[in-house]
């Protein structure tokens, strides 16, 4: 089933992975950023893969799971959730970008003169004569086309090891939980060339609404995210065409390269025979911009950053192969397999069990899905909290001291307005329905002060 309005609690990778993880919100695992492990404020808490390792399965991870390598135990892993002799040596190379602390992405690898120049050349080609800074970093380009084959790369990799997983698995008494981290469509957007050569860049639509939301306030959505830390880059706010074009072609085959490697270990598990007895999630971390209100990444609590793909495949399904338009939030994922393999709940579970929908697509278990993004204005700490119904999503900065001092609201109404293009919020004729949006956010979730 697909769920075709599924949310993250946070857009950005460490934070949203964890409370996929461990099934609660961010401000109850304490990880707003990339350096906070969930484990300092939540010591005891039993993520996912722990809960199914305590009844009786091999847990085994590849590739990025949790904000890490999971094989490797490296980053922010949680080594209590893996089943020790179920780990696989994974190469450093299966990725070839790390999130830095700003919430950038970067390749280790240095990039050779010889390709800077060219990216450099590029760049100034695509601007079309304006000149433009390029920035000096040595984290690569942020897209290649590289010359290697269909299934290689890193995540050509990391399919080869799932692959190798999977059939080892087939050999154990036990049942397992394999959880298999591609990168993709992550940055860098570097790609075996038969990717790219699936899109015409010259027939790649480009963002129609370049231009903040309007009545918005302007730090709702960062001028220049991760995109920046990479080389080739221009130096400019809004990014040229050309370039524009290149980026979204290598973000699509990105996205190529990555379904397919996922396809080859769908093949794999129907090819063993386990299909039919295995439950397969698909999730990616967040959303990203692709020059929506000329901007690009992540970081936001707009809706082309925190609406983000879900897919659940279970045994026996009755509606397999259907849609649902029901709103639903990624600390939902946690209850849903707990329920799904018949294992006991944890009691500090924040989402509920989406199962009903995999009964009846038609079916709704929640009223609003919740996100937020921290952001420091003028040295206030604020948090944006939004909700997302049916109809609306609603925002409300706060001080992150005082959760009762609200800085600035967003409204935006998607039955007329679905790409948040108008923040009606301080519309006249919306103050009775800013008190009821306000009323309904009370009433779902309780703010706390965040004291660190």
């Amino acid at each position: 089933m697909v769920f075709d309005r599924a949310y993250c609690q946070q857009a950005v990778c460490s934070p949203s992975r964890t409370s996929v993880l461990t099934g609660s919100r961010p401000d109850t695992t304490r990880v707003w950023d990339l350096n906070t492990h969930f484990r300092k404020a939540l010591p005891d808490v039993v993520p996912l893969p722990e809960l199914f390792r305590n009844n009786g399965y091999i847990t085994q991870g590849v590739g990025k799971i949790y904000h890490g390598e999971a094989s490797t135990h490296s980053g922010l892993d949680d080594r209590q959730s893996w089943t020790d002799s179920a780990t696989v040596n994974v190469s450093a190379a299966t990725g070839d970008h790390k999130e830095t602390k700003t919430g950038g992405t970067g390749r280790k690898k240095r990039t050779s003169t010889k390709s800077k120049k060219a990216v450099a050349a590029k760049v100034t080609s695509s601007a079309r004569g304006t000149a433009v800074k390029l920035t000096s970093t040595d984290r690569g380009p942020a897209f290649r086309a590289t010359d290697e084959p269909l299934n290689g790369g890193g995540e050509g990799k990391l399919a080869d090891q799932a692959i190798t997983a999977l059939q080892n698995l087939k050999t154990q008494s036990k049942p397992f939980f394999l959880a298999v981290g591609f990168h993709k469509p992550h940055l860098p957007f570097n790609s075996p060339k038969a990717y790219w050569d699936l899109y015409d860049p010259a027939k790649i639509p480009l963002a129609d609404n370049l231009f903040l939301p309007k009545g918005a306030p302007a730090f709702s959505l960062v001028e220049k995210a991760e995109m920046w830390s990479y080389s080739g880059v221009p130096d400019v706010s809004h990014v040229p065409e050309d370039y524009a074009r290149q980026l979204k072609q290598g973000y699509y085959a990105a996205v190529s390269y990555m379904d397919a490697q996922l396809g080859r270990v769908l093949d794999e598990l129907d090819r063993l025979g386990m299909a039919d007895s295995t439950i397969v999630v698909l999730w990616g971390d967040h959303g990203w911009k692709l020059g929506k209100h000329d901007r690009w990444a992540k970081h936001s609590n707009v809706e082309n950053d925190t609406h983000a793909p879900l897919i659940i495949s279970a045994p026996g399904m009755k509606t397999a192969g259907q849609h649902t338009a029901s709103l639903v939030e990624f600390v939902d994922i946690y209850p849903t397999l707990a329920e799904l393999a018949g294992l006991p709940l944890p009691t500090h579970l924040e989402g509920k069990s989406l199962k009903p929908l995999l009964d009846d697509p038609k079916t709704s278990v929640k009223a609003a899905a919740f996100s937020q993004y921290p952001r420091t204005v003028d040295g206030q700490r604020l948090m944006g909290y939004s909700m997302r119904t049916d109809r609306y999503r609603f925002t409300k900065w706060v001080h992150r001291d005082d959760p009762a001092k609200v800085k600035e609201f967003e409204l935006y109404d998607h039955h007329t307005d679905s790409q948040e293009n108008v923040n009606i919020a301080n519309h006249p004729g919306n103050k009775d329905l800013v008190t009821s949006l306000s009323r309904q956010f009370s009433e779902s979730l309780t703010l706390a002060p965040l004291v660190e």
